[in-house]
């Protein structure tokens, strides 16, 4: 009798979960408010299951965040006692990492990009005893205190800054009281005389450095000479202040140039343009040497900015589009920068060095 009573109470309680068994005989259709009953209630069910675990992996992320502050916070602590317990030791890196954890966590980035970064800087690759971690950090502050120099000169570009120079320098020269000798060694009669030989293009390349590097050395040199020979009225009115900035941005911009000239690492069609520039201002050739800069800067390709392939077939005619016509002046910056101060110093020769023949003024 119990079984049976036992039996009854099952049958009851799993009439009571599914409605739709309720009915005494077993049904082959159900109703649409049936269904849609059973639809809201699964749905229901979901969202609280998906909520709960939404709930939870939240708190776990704040246990584990709270978890990894505490734990800063000790080694900040601990790294600030050890420091005070031996004051004699220097800090070293350790302690600047510690501190910088917030900084360096967001400061990942690879060690190829990191010797690359510091390679550019002109800083070396690894210290002796330093970690990867370490190095990342030292570029890092090397970064940091580049960024704090940039927001001190308040972003001022190159040439109101030569401009500050120049006023610099000659409120030191009114101070000090003193002048310039202005005797000549007579080294301006044999400026022009030296004239560079264009067939060690193709015979002796490497001659040619350090014959274009003095060139162009004495032609900066003698256009600071000449800034420093004018009145004081000249020197100090606008258009002079001007002049003499223009010189100082020139000689701060050809650097890069005399820097490859003196390491012999001068792409050889680069070579071969400046050497027919300076070939040219020797001679007095000026509309030649604007024409080689011209080729130098633009060059002379249908296309300047480089294109190779300019359409799905194969021409004849491809091998015309090649690499020395591209416009160098669109590689980077620095390339644009000396470029322009070669234009610069071809303008002052033509000015000090006038041509016999009026045609060979550049126009």
């Amino acid at each position: 009798m119990d079984a049976l009573k036992a039996e009854i109470a099952a049958k009851r309680k799993v009439l009571d979960e599914d409605p739709t068994l309720s009915s005494g005989r077993p049904n082959k259709y159900m109703r649409r408010g049936d269904l849609e009953r059973l639809k809201e209630e699964q749905e229901r069910k979901a969202l609280e299951e998906k909520r709960k675990l939404e709930e939870e992996a939240k708190r776990k992320e704040a246990e584990a965040r709270a978890a990894e502050q505490q734990a800063r916070r000790e080694a900040v602590a601990a790294a600030k006692s050890k420091s005070i317990s031996s004051p004699s030791e220097s800090p070293g890196p350790l302690g600047s990492e510690l501190e910088d954890a917030p900084k360096e966590s967001q400061f990942i980035i690879s060690n190829e990009e990191t010797i690359r970064r510091l390679r550019s800087k002109g800083q070396p690759i690894r210290l002796f005893g330093e970690s990867d971690k370490e190095r990342r950090l030292r570029l890092r502050a090397l970064e940091l205190i580049e960024e704090k120099d940039h927001e001190r000169l308040g972003g001022q570009n190159d040439f109101k800054k030569a401009l500050e120079d120049v006023e610099n320098i000659e409120r030191q020269m009114h101070s000090k009281g003193s002048k310039k000798m202005k005797g000549k060694d007579g080294a301006e009669g044999t400026t022009m005389d030296s004239v560079l030989d264009l067939d060690l293009v193709k015979t002796d390349p490497d001659k040619l450095y350090p014959i274009i590097y003095y060139a162009l050395k004495r032609i900066l040199k003698e256009w600071g000479e000449s800034m420093d020979e004018r009145p004081i009225e000249v020197k100090q009115s606008r258009s002079g202040k001007t002049a003499a900035a223009t010189q100082m941005q020139s000689a701060e911009y050809l650097k890069p140039l005399f820097k490859q000239l003196r390491s012999r690492s001068l792409p050889s069609d680069m070579l071969a343009r400046i050497a027919e520039i300076v070939h040219h201002v020797q001679k007095r050739q000026y509309q030649r040497a604007n024409d080689s800069y011209l080729r130098l800067s633009i060059g002379n390709a249908p296309w300047p900015i480089g294109v190779t392939m300019v359409g799905i077939h194969e021409r004849s005619a491809r091998e015309k589009i090649s690499a020395d016509q591209v416009a160098h002046v669109l590689n980077d910056e620095v390339s644009r920068k000396y470029i322009q101060s070669l234009k610069r110093l071809i303008t002052f020769s033509q000015t000090k060095y006038p041509p016999a023949d009026i045609s060979q003024l550049m126009g």
